[in-house]
């Protein structure tokens, strides 16, 4: 039986007091006997006797006191509007986005300001747990081999000239749902190496001609020029109408392609299928061809600029063998628009469009125009 609260009171501070003038053995003996009498784990009655333990407080956690509460709101409005980003992320994307909360939400305090702006990657893991829990089926590969180019378009084996921006690799989603057969959607995604800088586009049935005018529309809205085009091994890109169009012009494109069966050649454009198609329009079967236009328009005017200037990526620095083990270390996480406006990487005149670009956004109204076109792409799609 543990002692009761009067008893501590009354006779705790007598123990405690004989405790302190005997020797090792006479110490020894009283724990034994604490021990024995009320069931205490021996560490506990040391310092129980010692009285090293602290008062009660009525606090019900240990640690310091909790600060970050008063901004849980804000900080979950931001994280849920920028979809849910790991910690690491949503650090440098409250500094950037605080400007527009305030704007729309109303100013914070002063107190608040300075809790956000030094708040740590594992503080905001924990204080979004909760909030995480909340707001918690796997599709099919519709990867089919191009034999068509095969022998002409060469395998890339080693790496691009990774200093300035323009090397894509491009990949396809299939919106199938559970079943290949028929004819459906397919989400291109094209993203630049070096920056992450990233542009998609929807075809129907991912025919050659709905592939190059995608692949066209997409060079036109890039930022830099377009220098090398890697894909996987499937037909929707080896084909002899993008294979001219990257091969015949002033300044041709080094058209490469991955190794069959190794996803991980294309790893910069493969890991952002989820959130350009699977976050956005999940793992449904999308069988409307009258989806093709809006979803373009959506990829095109909302969730690229979206994406691109106000949603920060990881980027692997260095990895190295340690033992049977991989280690990587990774940049600090930023937005590929910060990336491409580094000094030397675009021209001034480039470096000009895309900053006006910027400054004419606003990331809650986009995420409000992304809210509106889903619900219109919704209505269309056939229940």
């Amino acid at each position: 039986m543990n002692m009761s609260k009067e008893l501590k009171k009354d006779c705790l501070p007598k123990l405690q007091g004989r405790y302190a003038r005997r020797n090792r053995e006479g110490k020894s003996r009283m724990l034994d006997e604490l021990c024995e009498d009320y069931k205490y784990e021996r560490k506990y009655a040391i310092k129980l006797l010692r009285g090293g333990l602290p008062a009660p407080t009525g606090r019900v956690h240990p640690g310091p006191e909790r600060q970050y509460e008063v901004v849980e709101p804000v900080v979950r409005q931001i994280w849920l509007t920028a979809e849910q980003p790991c910690g690491k992320r949503l650090e440098p994307v409250l500094r950037q986005w605080l400007p527009y909360y305030e704007e729309r939400y109303g100013e914070l305090s002063g107190r608040q300001r300075n809790l956000i702006r030094h708040i740590s990657a594992a503080t905001l893991d924990r204080l979004l747990a909760a909030a995480r829990a909340r707001h918690s089926g796997r599709g099919r590969g519709g990867t089919k081999p191009g034999s068509l180019l095969r022998s002409e378009i060469p395998i890339r084996t080693g790496t691009w000239d990774l200093s300035r921006p323009g090397y894509l690799e491009a990949d396809s989603v299939a919106h199938c749902g559970t079943s290949l057969a028929g004819s459906f959607i397919w989400s291109l995604t094209y993203t630049d190496i070096l920056s992450g800088w990233t542009e998609g586009g929807a075809v129907w049935n991912k025919g050659s001609a709905g592939v190059l005018r995608a692949t066209r529309e997409v060079e036109e809205r890039l930022p830099f020029a377009l220098l090398g085009f890697d894909s996987d091994n499937g037909g929707e890109f080896l084909n002899h109408h993008l294979w001219a169009y990257m091969r015949e012009r002033k300044l041709a494109v080094e058209f490469t392609r991955s190794r069959p069966y190794h996803s991980d050649d294309n790893a910069h454009v493969e890991q952002k299928n989820w959130t350009w198609a699977r976050q956005l329009l999940g793992y449904g079967r999308l069988e409307d061809p009258e989806l093709v236009a809006p979803i373009s328009a959506l990829y095109r005017d909302v969730w690229a600029p979206w994406q691109n200037f106000f949603l920060p990526c990881l980027k692997l620095e260095r990895k190295w063998r340690q033992g049977s083990h991989w280690r990587k270390r990774y940049e600090l996480p930023r937005t590929a628009y910060e990336r491409l406006c580094e000094p030397g990487l675009l021209r001034p005149k480039q470096r000009r469009q895309l900053r006006e670009r910027y400054e004419t956004l606003d990331p809650f109204d986009l995420k409000d125009e992304l809210e509106q076109k889903l619900k219109q792409i919704l209505k269309l799609k056939p229940s």
